[in-house]
């Protein structure tokens, strides 16, 4: 499909196909779109949890104010914000670059230094508001990238995130959940699927500048 026809196709699926499991390779194209996607500096703080374990699904569903797509759904991501960008976080960023780009050190430490001293000035709350900002582009790149393999998804922001938090036991692994993303193929009756999209006019988002 084209982009367009693509980005049409797609809608906030409300209920899936349960018989139905996406395959291996759909979901290797998720993850890999997933750590892809545009971060600020680069520095990705972000995880996503690839969830198929119809159990933990169901459990899910609980903290998710009963919504029907999280159990129904084939895989469940969830998208989470590092707890900590410090110093070190930023080091080993910086490291990978070097490794991967082979870029001198005497290029790198400028822009090393500033990003770790900028940091060090942010209170925590605007660090994790920036983080999650992040998470949000991760969001968008998921749902067109979905939109293109003709994957249905259902982004979700009704959720209860210190439950997830606790029942993943994400404290242990330095995490918090800010967005979930159900995803697999609709139902044929969900109605949803059938609605045409509701939007303003072109001529009044876009304002052209020549």
């Amino acid at each position: 499909m084209s982009n367009i026809k693509a980005l049409n196709w797609r809608y906030a699926t409300k209920k899936f196909d349960e018989s139905r499991v996406l395959p291996k390779e759909k979901i290797e194209v998720l993850k890999h779109a997933f750590n892809l996607t545009a971060t600020s500096y680069g520095l990705q703080p972000l995880k996503m949890l690839v969830i198929s374990n119809k159990e933990l699904q169901k459990k899910l569903r609980n903290f998710s104010f009963d919504q029907p797509q999280v159990d129904s759904a084939s895989h469940v991501l969830v998208v989470c914000i590092e707890d900590k960008v410090d110093e070190q976080f930023i080091t080993d960023y910086f490291k990978r670059v070097k490794h991967v780009r082979e870029t001198p050190e005497e290029i790198l430490k400028p822009f090393h230094e500033f990003l770790v001293n900028d940091f060090k000035t942010k209170e925590v709350e605007e660090i994790e508001a920036w983080a999650i900002n992040q998470a949000y582009l991760a969001l968008g790149t998921l749902l067109t990238v979905c939109a293109a393999e003709e994957i249905d998804a259902c982004p979700m922001e009704g959720f209860e995130p210190q439950k997830y938090d606790e029942f993943l036991d994400l404290h242990d692994k330095n995490l918090r959940s800010v967005l979930v993303l159900p995803v697999g193929y609709r139902s044929q009756d969900d109605m949803f699927s059938k609605f045409k999209k509701v939007r303003r006019p072109l001529d009044e988002v876009i304002i052209n500048i020549d």
